[in-house]
Order: structure tokens, then C-alpha cells, then sequence
């Protein structure tokens, strides 16, 4: 995801939950060349607000580890301030996807597949299909996957 935004000229911002503790984001994500905005609550709203106020900033990507948790409370902040938000599920990770699915749609959030997010929001679809049609490495991450719940009832 990150990758694909830099080709369609997408800002991206990266934030990590205690990373003193827990640990720097992993190098296989390639943003070892962004700035980093450290944080210790579940949402990134707190630490990358003043980021976030630059009024031409209307809608937002989301993706990451924790989803239940720290994708879920920032996707509720953005969406208090009025932003248009999209977790893009195949780039997330969550131990209860379950738990989020209906409460984020019940506030306005919308869930998105990453393959379709240079069509669909930024009209850059060719320029990022060679990262689509690239296998992601399995990170055993994502266990069933929330694909699963998507084809589920």
C-alpha cells in the first residue's frame, strides 16, 4: 500500500504504537524513508492531528496491525472530524475482525480491497497493477483473513 501510494502521489504517513516497547515498524513495509510519529494511544489522531488539518485532506487510507483496536479508534476519530475514511482490509491484521465489521459501516467508515484503490479513488489503477498482480509474502498475520467475513454471511 505504501508503495502504491507513493506512485499516485499519496501522502503517506506512518505511525507506531510504542515503538520504544514494542518496536519500530518491520523493514519489509518499505517506509524506512518516511517520518515516523510515535504514539501511545490506540488512535493516531492524538499524535498526527496537526498533520491532519490541512483542509485539501478529505479522505483517508487506513491500513495496519491491530485493526480491532488502534484502526478502529482512528477510523472513528478521522470520521468525527469529518473525513471520508477507508480501511483497506487486505492490508490489515486484527485477532477479531469480527468484533469491527458492523461498527465501523454503522459510522460512515467504508471497508475497501487495496487492488482497487488507484481505480476506484485515485484513477491511477495501471500504474500500480504491477504491485497488485505482486504475491504479498504471508506474514501469518492474518489468520481465515478478513476476506473470510467478507464472503460470509
Amino acid at each position: 500500500l505504501p508503495q502504491g501510494c507513493r506512485i499516485l502521489g499519496v501522502p503517506v504517513l506512518v505511525t507506531e504504537q510504542r515503538p520504544d516497547v514494542l518496536g519500530p515498524t518491520v523493514p519489509e513495509l518499505g517506509v524506512q524513508d518516511l517520518p515516523r510519529v510515535p504514539k501511545t494511544a490506540f488512535s493516531m489522531v492524538g499524535a498526527a492531528g496537526p498533520l491532519l488539518g490541512d483542509p485539501k485532506i478529505r479522505s483517508v487510507l487506513l491500513c495496519g496491525i491491530e485493526a480491532q483496536a488502534c484502526i478502529l479508534q482512528t477510523a472513528l476519530d478521522l470520521l468525527e472530524r469529518g473525513l471520508d475514511v477507508h480501511v483497506v482490509v487486505d492490508a490489515c491484521s486484527s485477532r477479531r475482525f469480527g468484533a469491527i465489521w458492523g461498527v465501523l459501516g454503522n459510522f460512515g467508515g467504508i471497508w475497501s480491497l487495496g487492488g482497487g484503490f488507484g481505480r476506484a479513488v485515485f484513477g491511477g489503477f495501471w500504474g500500480i497493477l504491477p504491485l497488485i498482480k505482486e504475491p504479498s509474502p504471508d506474514t501469518g498475520l492474518i489468520l481465515g483473513g478478513p476476506l473470510g467475513v467478507l464472503g460470509g454471511p
